[in-house]
């Protein structure tokens, strides 16, 4: 069996990645916050866990593989985009507005994944579906000292577990607290305790519990999600370094004081950020788009998986037109080969590589060179050793999420370059008579 290696944030160290069983391995990565279509910094941990994803459903078998994405449906930019929609007048509750909008941008967002190539996990639970147990688990939080009620909330005391709190990034607690920014509120016991459970007013989202009508918190969502669709320990827990701190350090000491018992997450990975041109993706610079902005403009999906399959997941990713250039152009002469027949057996040497902590460089080094010798033998005229070797590199392409059959009616419709050439001598017979050479450039 391929030997997998992980780096795990947790020990900041590869490992040798051993499932807790292989008959059901597990992944939980936490999911987008539907109030409004992805950018393309979204699109990053999809793409390189759906690239994780594939290898150990190519390793263990897909039946053997368990993959958890949740979406997050409790938030106030939700709540915010339900209340402008009743105060102009449409029908319904506040909780109707708000599934509504929860309805449409989970839609948009499964399409805008798919155009990605992206695999859609085994399961996608919503946190509104996984109230009651939240309830549960900050229930039994408070009835073993980790949490405490406060006017109206609840909050997790960081000093009942203060021997494991920062251990994922590396900070003691007295330094996050003298180097973060944590809400101030006087009810809270220490400023790092954060919030399990919020009152709601009548005009927003609730649900009754013993502290009253109210909501939870973003952290507990996922810790009651992974419990009750993963179990007490699962093996890999996923997502952009952004949550590292707080996010996925509050989901470790609230889950491990509830649960004690088990290991909650093994191997935690996270992948960097992604920056457009050099630059951090912001409005107020221009740079900032959606995944489909990108689609709408043309950009097929396949293209920006490739750009995205440059750039190894623990390192920064620069986004530039220049990239999604080179990379159309790439998979264009890679597909005009392709002759129609079914996929055989990946490359070892791929296999090996996305095993190596997803080592992306490798992969597209190796499909390069696949792609070559098939090339070669077909000069050669070697129909056996032509056949094999197409076959394998596609393959090997699909392995990583390229060259699917469904991502290529992008490639079928590229110019005629025939007819583009006439239309360009039209237009430059125009300009020479009207000195405007505005169409042409």
């Amino acid at each position: 069996m391929t030997e997998i290696t992980l780096y795990n944030t947790k020990t900041r160290q590869k490992e040798r990645f051993e499932p807790l069983d292989k008959k059901n391995v597990r992944m939980y990565v936490c999911g987008p916050t539907v109030y409004d279509r992805a950018h393309l910094g979204n699109a990053r941990p999809v793409v390189v866990f759906d690239v994780l994803y594939r290898l150990l459903r190519h390793v263990y078998g897909a039946e053997h593989v368990t993959y958890v994405r949740n979406f997050t449906d409790v938030d106030d930019k939700i709540n915010a985009t339900a209340l402008a929609r009743k105060e102009a007048g449409a029908k319904g509750s506040i909780e109707d507005l708000v599934h509504e909008r929860s309805d449409e941008t989970i839609g948009w967002y499964l399409a805008d994944m798919g155009a990605l190539g992206a695999l859609e996990p085994d399961q996608m639970p919503r946190a509104t579906e996984f109230i009651a147990p939240m309830v549960a688990m900050i229930e039994d939080l408070v009835a073993k000292g980790h949490a405490y009620a406060a006017e109206g909330h609840v909050l997790f005391s960081v000093d009942s577990w203060r021997e494991g709190y920062g251990k994922l990034s590396g900070r003691s607690v007295d330094d996050m607290i003298a180097g973060a920014r944590v809400e101030v509120a006087p009810y809270k016991k220490n400023p790092m305790d954060f919030v399990l459970w919020k009152p709601s007013s009548d005009d927003l989202p609730g649900w009754d519990s013993p502290w009253g009508r109210g909501r939870p918190g973003w952290h507990i969502e996922c810790s009651a999600m992974s419990h009750e669709l993963l179990g007490d320990s699962f093996d890999i827990h996923g997502g952009g370094l952004d949550l590292q701190f707080p996010h996925h350090e509050n989901e470790i000491a609230q889950s491990k004081c509830a649960h004690p018992e088990g290991e909650f997450a093994r191997y935690w990975m996270h992948n960097e950020m992604l920056q457009v041109e050099g630059k951090k993706m912001s409005k107020s610079l221009g740079n900032f788009f959606t995944v489909r902005d990108l689609l709408d403009q043309g950009v097929p999906g396949e293209v920006i998986r490739f750009v995205f399959l440059q750039t190894h997941y623990r390192k920064p990713m620069d986004w530039t037109a220049e990239k999604a250039r080179e990379a159309k152009k790439t998979l264009q002469r890679w597909r005009e080969q392709l002759t129609g027949i079914a996929p055989s057996e990946p490359s070892d040497l791929v296999v090996e590589s996305i095993a190596d902590d997803l080592n992306v460089a490798k992969v597209m080094y190796h499909l390069n060179v696949l792609f070559l010798r098939w090339m070669v033998t077909k000069s050669d005229g070697n129909s056996l050793a032509e056949y094999e070797a197409e076959a394998q590199f596609l393959a090997s392409a699909q392995l990583v999420g390229l060259l699917l059959p469904e991502m290529g009616s992008w490639a079928d419709q590229e110019f005629d370059f025939g007819l583009l050439e006439n239309r360009l001598g039209q237009l430059r017979d125009v300009a020479i008579e009207t000195k405007d050479f505005s169409e042409v450039d």
